[in-house]
């Protein structure tokens, strides 16, 4: 078939569609390209990771495929266990601090009128800054007297000084600080955008009714900043899940010292992969982490949007 009759018949078989079914196929021609991205960038590496987790490589020889080993291996080191430990400490002291400080300012600064967009803009800051200069700026926070800012301060009342990164029981609460602070300026954002979409008939109308500050907060703020609070838990869990800038950063010398207590699941992986060099290993600490961030975000999500 000629170029000119192969033209024509596509021309008809266009031409023989309906509007909506030519809506669709423009909407495919569109996706096609992000669909491809994703797909050689996103799918494409984790279906990688999941083959590697079943290979032995160490990228001096090829890989070799050794099953579960990779697997067994991992449930029985006990520095994983204890790393296992540590990425849920992140998750369930940080999302909830954060969460609820970001509420508390969002809601306060929302009543705010003088200097809001200034105040507004502070607050965003920090997340805005890179993670290496605000790790070295808590860190000079911790040190001992006359260094350190808080231990001065502590000195200052007579208070005993605080080991902080120095610690094993206080190092991990030491990297969460600096990490919460990092992330409220952008949920603080996300909260206020949350308020400011609430009608303000509904205030109206319950203080006409009566209700008081805090029944407006229960039965009117709370209810309706439901999809607001449901993107920022599962958002802020992956962030606190994936955890490595603060940890890597912030102590340097010791990158999840002392004794691991601050090493996540994130920096287990980026040692075992480019300091080890056991990429099947890393590969499979790598399958882990995407499992438990897809089962958590799906067990968040189904909470959320049953309550």
């Amino acid at each position: 078939m000629s170029a000119t009759g192969t033209e024509a018949a596509a021309g008809g078989l266009w031409s023989r569609l309906s509007l909506s079914q030519k809506q669709v196929l423009w909407a495919w021609a569109f996706l096609a390209v992000p669909v491809l991205f994703y797909t050689v960038i996103r799918f494409w590496p984790t279906v990688q990771a999941f083959y590697l987790s079943a290979t032995d490589w160490n990228v001096m020889r090829p890989a070799s495929y050794v099953g579960f080993e990779n697997y067994r291996r991992l449930w029985s080191d006990p520095l994983f266990w204890q790393v296992f430990r540590n990425t849920f400490a992140y998750l369930l002291l940080g999302t909830p601090i954060s969460l609820l400080l970001s509420f508390v300012v969002a809601y306060y600064l929302d009543r705010v009128r003088f200097m809001h967009s200034f105040i507004r803009a502070l607050y965003f800051l920090p997340f805005l800054t890179t993670a290496a200069a605000m790790a070295w700026v808590w860190r000079w926070f911790y040190q001992p007297v006359p260094i350190g800012v808080i231990n001065d301060i502590l000195a200052t009342f007579g208070l005993p000084q605080q080991p902080f990164l120095r610690s094993t029981t206080q190092a991990l609460p030491a990297v969460l600080a600096p990490a919460i602070w990092a992330g409220l300026g952008f949920q603080i954002i996300i909260f206020l955008a949350g308020l400011r979409a609430i009608p303000s008939t509904y205030y109206e109308a319950a203080r006409i009714d009566g209700l008081s500050e805090g029944a407006i907060l229960r039965k009117i703020t709370i209810p309706l900043l439901k999809p607001t609070l449901v993107f920022l838990v599962v958002f802020s869990s992956i962030g606190f899940l994936r955890i490595f800038d603060q940890v890597y950063n912030i102590n340097s010398n010791d990158p999840g010292g002392p004794l691991n207590s601050t090493k996540p699941l994130v920096l287990m992986i980026y040692q075992t992969a480019f300091s080890s060099y056991e990429m099947g290993y890393a590969a499979a600490q790598t399958v882990v982490l995407f499992l438990i961030l897809l089962v958590i975000s799906l067990v968040q999500l189904r909470i959320m949007r049953d309550r």
